[in-house]
């Protein structure tokens, strides 16, 4: 009796023994889990990305981004972003990047035990635009679109022929031919950070924009903003979120609702009439569709709200004009 109390004691001590050596094993730390989220923003030379980190491996997260390179299996010894310790959802910003060339990123995380990484999401930058007076552009597919992310600043037509810059305000709005200006005249300070404004004139001859591209029509317009939800919010969604404070180009404050989620990235270059207004307040944009003989359709974002007003103007204005690729 005694022989099998001790015998059974001894298979209890066992069984003990293993189920504490089982959990001990189970509970020890592992590297994080974690997905990558698709690229979105792609440009020239940016695009965006992030990633979910969904089990942290029983360790505290000390790094987390996403790494890229043109292998197809890029690590943290690559390119890569350093997004907080945070864990869960994160973003990330990738720039640096070579146009027309095809990347792969995968997102990581980082714990006590080492890295864990998401799996490899592939995406290609866009091919480098330079106008006919060799100024380049950084572009952004919004949809089944591709757009200019910066306003327009060439001063020649697609085939090389001169845009007249008027400077004269009597001159400018007697205008019936095509002309562009630069905000109060002043090329050193407005041409790089908000581009031209033309008047519809320069717009209505069809090569104002490289050959490739064009100005949007109403319909081009249209399917943008509905692409991003529709005018009542495609404001906030379309406006750079650069704002005063911050230098010249920026939105006046408080720039409501401003988020930049497709990289699109509209400034406010003002308005080009009697005289020059409203730099860093209003963003107005040429359609190339005609309204009347004296009127063309045209686009506004404003710095107080998060709407895309629709509207017609006199053609004789000076406006901002962005391109959109030809389908």
């Amino acid at each position: 009796m005694k022989n099998k109390a001790f015998f059974l004691g001894l298979l209890i001590m066992g069984i003990l023994f293993f189920s504490a050596s089982s959990c001990s094993k189970d509970d020890e730390p592992g590297v994080p889990v974690v997905s990558t989220t698709e690229a979105t923003k792609i440009s020239q030379t940016t695009a965006a990305s992030g990633g979910n980190i969904t089990n942290d491996g029983g360790a505290t997260i000390t790094a987390q981004g996403v790494a890229w390179s043109t292998s197809q299996s890029p690590t943290i010894d690559d390119s890569r972003t350093e997004d907080g310790n945070d864990g869960g959802s994160f973003a990330s910003s990738i720039s640096g990047l070579e146009p027309n060339t095809t990347y792969y990123v995968r997102a990581y995380a980082t714990n006590s035990v080492g890295t864990g990484y998401g799996d490899a999401i592939s995406f290609a930058t866009l091919e480098e635009v330079v106008d006919a007076d060799g100024n380049f552009y950084s572009t952004v597919i919004i949809g089944n679109q591709e757009w200019f992310a910066e306003n327009l600043r060439t001063t020649v037509y697609n085939d090389g022929t001169p845009i007249p810059n008027i400077r004269g305000d009597l001159n400018w709005i007697n205008l019936t031919t095509g002309a562009y200006a630069w905000y109060n005249n002043n090329e050193a300070s407005y041409k790089e950070t908000y581009g031209a404004l033309y008047n519809w004139h320069a717009v209505e001859p069809g090569n104002l924009c490289p050959a490739g591209w064009h100005v949007p029509s109403d319909e081009d317009w249209r399917s943008l903003t509905d692409y991003v939800g529709g005018r009542s919010l495609a404001g906030g969604k379309l406006k750079s979120t650069r704002t005063a404070p911050d230098a010249h180009p920026r939105w006046q404050s408080p720039n409501t609702g401003a988020t930049d989620e497709y990289g699109f990235s509209a400034l406010p270059g003002g308005i080009r009439g009697e005289n020059f207004n409203f730099i860093g307040i209003y963003g107005f944009w040429w359609s190339s569709t005609e309204n009347s003989p004296e009127e063309a359709w045209r686009r506004f974002i404003d710095f107080d709200f998060v709407f895309v007003s629709r509207s017609h103007d006199f053609k004789h204005h000076g406006y901002s004009v962005r391109c959109v690729r030809d389908n």
